[in-house]
């Protein structure tokens, strides 16, 4: 892998989408080429304040608060959906001037970046999935609750999801499969648990929780727009994840016979532990995969 870049400077910016106004961190010259970093459940882009400078002296990074999520605020009324956060950042990607770029995908953010590929394939320079799912063999037995709620969105099913708000789960998704659960930053859980509790976001949560069964809907039309398009891909994979399975990374093999796949052992958030392997990782296959 590629040593180690020297740190470059984070600017905190705030871009005015319509009604939303989206926080997001930059780094690196914008005349470099661009890489979209799109976050998950229940965080921001304070996931990836360590990931950034290990790439801004060769690359110009991005990484916007999805709404709902970190410092971004929408207005009263908007809908809180998987659809309008693709168009949002599809709003934003315009808003700020980005034409082509890569995309860093993870979580909640693999759904959005996505349904951004979908709608504009040629925008897509390249995929890096980190733990990011678009295969049904990726979803762990843990989801079932999640199913069964999918299923029957009733309030006693709903009330059962709210377990995944609370300070002990954000914690548990921190540091469940780290080698090393004592290197996982505190202050990540604890802000990503802070913002959680900001009144009205529970039920922000909640109805993206139920409204991720539409993202597994829409697998065959991801597999549809790899088969098409084959972006280059690279899955470097917390093998231990509870959510997402190793054999989600395994399957973008089948429609994009050429994606790089990677196993860390490390748990969901992986960048936590093993953020200096996965850039190495990073660096290493945007080279390739732009010569």
């Amino acid at each position: 892998m590629s040593p180690e870049p020297a740190c470059s400077e984070i600017v905190l910016r705030r871009a005015e989408v319509g009604d939303v106004s989206i926080f997001y961190r930059e780094a690196g010259d914008p005349e470099r080429p661009t890489i979209l970093l799109l976050h998950g459940f229940p965080t921001s882009s304070h996931q990836f304040r360590d990931l950034i400078p290990r790439l801004a002296d060769r690359y110009h990074v991005v990484a916007p608060d999805l709404p709902g999520f970190g410092f971004t605020t929408a207005p009263d009324g908007f809908d809180y959906s998987f659809a309008q956060l693709a168009e949002a950042m599809a709003a934003f990607t315009d808003t700020i001037g980005l034409q082509r770029y890569a995309i860093y995908i993870f979580d909640y953010g693999a759904p959005v970046g996505l349904r951004l590929a979908i709608a504009r394939p040629g925008a897509i320079t390249a995929i890096i999935s980190q733990n990011g799912n678009a295969y049904e063999e990726g979803l762990s037995d843990g989801w079932a609750p999640t199913r069964a709620f999918w299923a029957d969105p009733s309030p006693a099913n709903r009330q059962a999801m709210r377990s995944m708000l609370s300070l002990e789960t954000t914690r548990w998704q921190y540091t469940h499969g780290a080698p090393d659960e004592t290197q996982v930053a505190p202050e990540a859980y604890w802000l990503d648990y802070a913002l959680l509790s900001r009144p009205g976001n529970d039920d922000i949560q909640l109805g993206l929780i139920a409204d991720y069964a539409g993202n597994v809907a829409l697998y065959p039309r991801i597999h549809a727009y790899f088969r098409q398009w084959q972006p280059p891909l690279l899955a470097v994979w917390g093998a231990n994840d509870p959510f997402f399975l190793p054999a989600g990374a395994e399957a973008f093999r089948r429609d994009l016979p050429k994606a790089e796949v990677h196993f860390l052992d490390a748990g969901h958030f992986a960048l936590e532990t093993h953020g200096r392997e996965i850039a190495g990782y990073i660096r290493d296959f945007l080279e390739r995969s732009s010569s």
